[in-house]
């Protein structure tokens, strides 16, 4: 579903990813574990094609096509979709409003804003004046509004309360289509996802197929995402990658 070969980008003249490679399959749920500042939202910035974060090498590839020249919008549509970790305030719109467009009208807001406990919010400007979990809940709503094959989620987790976590993993599962058994998930069209976590909460909620460790713009080690959160609990992220070097 989705492939990086050798990517490196720079944002503002300043390299932050240097020849990240990656691999999800479809169908697939991966986690992307690395500290602050350690290039995970440069990546999926770059994937979905925002043009502060200038590609110099490298390529990005859904379902087998070069995507790397495509604009923002053309990725959207080819069913590509990004929860940002700090979204925007739109005064003016409102949630509703802005669902229906996503959605193209396919979909009920009220339907969808139901299950994330968010009705009350839907004749609400965009994010105005909402709490941390609230906001994370209604950049999750929106995914579910445009139904993308690829979920790119930065940080579900962040600044979020215990019961706003619960319900993300939950909307998180929704998403991927892991909240409904083998058999029927075989009768849905797959759905793929790249999640960044720096402390690893939401693997309580969703179980992921891959782990992969970034640091400083750098893909240290892969594997089972429960043994590196693990490593990196005991050893730090830097311990941790030395850690899967010697196993090696």
């Amino acid at each position: 579903m989705l492939r990086v070969e050798g990517l490196r980008v720079e944002v503002e003249g300043r390299e932050i990813l240097h020849g990240v490679s990656l691999e999800v399959g479809e169908g697939e749920a991966h986690v992307l574990l690395g500290p602050n500042g350690s290039g995970k939202t440069s990546l999926l910035m770059a994937i979905m094609g925002f043009p502060e974060y200038r590609v110099t090498d490298g390529k990005v590839y859904f379902r087998e096509k070069d995507i790397t020249a495509l604009p923002v919008h053309e990725r959207a549509n080819l069913g590509i979709g990004l929860s940002f970790q700090r979204p925007p305030t739109i005064r003016g719109l409102k949630t509703r409003q802005l669902l229906e467009t996503i959605s193209k009208g396919r979909r009920d807001p009220v339907g969808l804003a139901s299950d994330l406990d968010l009705k009350e919010f839907l004749d609400r400007d965009v994010n105005y004046g909402f709490s941390g979990g609230e906001i994370k809940r209604t950049e999750l709503l929106q995914l579910l509004a445009q139904d993308p094959d690829l979920v790119l989620i930065d940080e579900p987790e962040s600044g979020v309360d215990l019961e706003n976590i619960a319900l993300i993993g939950q909307a998180v599962n929704r998403l991927l289509k892991r909240d409904i058994s083998l058999r029927e998930r075989s009768e849905h069209p797959k759905k793929t996802g790249l999640i960044i976590t720096h402390t690893g909460y939401i693997l309580d909620y969703v179980k992921a197929d891959r782990g992969h460790v970034m640091v400083g713009g750098r893909i240290g080690c892969s594997g089972n995402p429960r043994e590196l959160l693990e490593n990196v609990r005991k050893h730090g992220y830097e311990g941790c990658i030395e850690c899967q070097r010697r196993r090696s």
